[in-house]
């Protein structure tokens, strides 16, 4: 792990690797010991976050409290991934495969000119994925 500068700006790929050294052998202790279940409040915590800052207008306070959730994002995945059971990739695949089938008004031949319309499309597509028919 080499030693990080505070920098004006960030990747993507930058956080995904600040989150593996925080992770790691020589990272920092308390990310180290965190697991699906500690970080649980932290997710509903943030989240909370982000509903007071939509609240308050405040979009500054929304920018940071988003990112706060994506960082849960992450280091929960990283989690996944030093267990073996997905990738941050799998997570990103998931959810671009879900909003494409989703949305075939916007990615296919189906019609939607509302937001009543497209609202629907999406609950009939989601019923029929869970009854296993997509």
């Amino acid at each position: 792990m080499s030693k990080r500068e505070l920098k004006d700006s960030y990747t993507f790929e930058e956080l995904r690797e600040i989150i593996a050294d925080l992770r790691s052998e020589d990272g920092c202790p308390w990310d180290r010991a965190q697991t699906f279940e500690s970080l649980k409040k932290c997710l509903a915590d943030e989240t909370q976050e982000v509903f007071e800052a939509v609240d308050s207008g405040d979009r500054e306070n929304l920018c940071e409290e988003l990112g706060d959730v994506l960082l849960q994002v992450v280091i929960n995945s990283r989690i996944a991934e030093e267990e073996g059971s997905f990738t941050l990739d799998d997570v990103v695949n998931g959810i671009c495969r879900k909003m494409i089938r989703r949305h075939p008004h916007v990615f296919g031949e189906a019609k939607a000119s509302t937001p009543e319309e497209a609202l629907g499309l999406w609950k009939e597509i989601k019923r029929r994925e869970r009854a296993g028919e997509l």
